[in-house]
């Protein structure tokens, strides 16, 4: 009997505003043109942590940035061990997992509010926080991504203004750099129309599906 192939988990990350969305759709769409079985998930998710998280990020309630950051990875190990479908149940079940938003966020966003390398440490050194094959960041400048929220929100989070945004997209760079010999990381220009990058982000795909 043939071994089961183990899906690929894809992760997608941005400032706010980067398209991510439309991306994700765009390739779950293609995927599963392609016949392969795909699970779409996000965090925040959807457990008491990720409801936490949701409640935070909106202003509905205060919370620090370490608090923040250790409730990611308390939602996040849940993301990943979840028995019912976590990420690595799917995985294991030979279902590609696209996750919009991962580990990367809570270096970038609360690791430029506190301690980073703490914050680092808390996720890359889980056992139970896997590493994605794949990680795609729409990259847009502060500017852009203020000119996107602001045309199609009626509401901002938190993090939606242009220091913090700046500051944010610094700290990705800063954490790519740190993560270059260990994670696969692409970064696409995600201020082009959108079948451009949608045909970018295809080709990336490919690589690991081989």
């Amino acid at each position: 009997m043939q071994e089961q192939k183990r899906g690929r988990f894809i992760v997608f990350e941005g400032i706010d505003g980067a398209g991510k969305t439309t991306q994700i759709e765009l390739l779950t769409s293609r995927l599963t043109k392609d016949g392969r079985r795909v699970h779409r998930t996000a965090e925040p998710t959807e457990s008491v942590s990720g409801g936490l998280l949701r409640d935070a990020l909106s202003g509905v309630s205060r919370r620090s940035p370490c608090e923040m950051a250790a409730l990611f990875v308390l939602d996040r190990i849940f993301h990943n061990t979840n028995p019912v479908n976590g990420i690595e149940k799917m995985l294991a079940d030979g279902i590609d997992v696209i996750c919009d938003r991962y580990y990367y966020s809570s270096l970038a966003y609360q690791g430029s509010e506190t301690d980073a390398k703490w914050v680092q440490e808390m996720n890359l050194s889980c056992p139970e926080i896997r590493r994605p094959d794949l990680c795609i960041f729409l990259d847009l400048t502060p500017e852009q991504s203020m000119e996107r929220i602001a045309s199609g929100r009626v509401t901002v989070e938190i993090y939606e203004n242009l220091d913090r945004l700046t500051r944010v997209r610094d700290r990705f760079y800063s954490v790519f750099e740190t993560l270059a010999d260990t994670d696969r990381i692409c970064v696409v220009n995600a201020a082009r129309p959108i079948d451009e990058i949608h045909a970018d982000i295809v080709n990336l795909v490919r690589d690991i599906l081989k």
